[in-house]
């Protein structure tokens, strides 16, 4: 996850530099042709081309992440309706070991009945 948020920022600084030189570039091709400008603008050309290669190598880095991150949500919340269906499974069929395994599956432990925590403003 942090990988993931640390590449879209630098996918969003690459759009950035990428925009900036991509407008230089047009700038610098609208503007009258001598000597001088001919030379500035192959280097604008070559600095544009080497900030569009790493704006899409990013994008597509920014894609690939993006797609872990959906396929791994997707095994989560199928792990977690596994544990749900087996809690709800053992609830019903009066499991209790069943049901105390399951939760701890979940990390979740059982309070008996009447011993609930009093709310947050009650303890005030």
């Amino acid at each position: 996850m942090e990988d993931t948020l640390m590449t879209v920022k630098q996918y969003e600084a690459a759009r950035l530099e990428y925009d900036a030189y991509r407008t230089d570039l047009e700038e610098l091709s609208l503007g009258p042709r001598d000597a001088g400008t001919r030379g500035r603008l192959e280097s604008a050309q070559a600095t544009f081309q080497a900030h569009r290669d790493k704006y899409e190598k990013l994008r597509g880095d920014v894609a690939i992440k993006l797609k872990f991150l959906e396929e791994n949500k997707i095994k989560v919340m199928h792990k977690q309706l596994l544990l749900f269906h087996n809690a709800v499974s053992a609830y019903f069929a009066g499991n209790q070991k069943q049901l105390e395994q399951t939760l701890q599956q979940f990390n979740i432990k059982l309070r008996p009945p009447g011993a609930e925590k009093p709310s947050w403003l009650e303890e005030q």
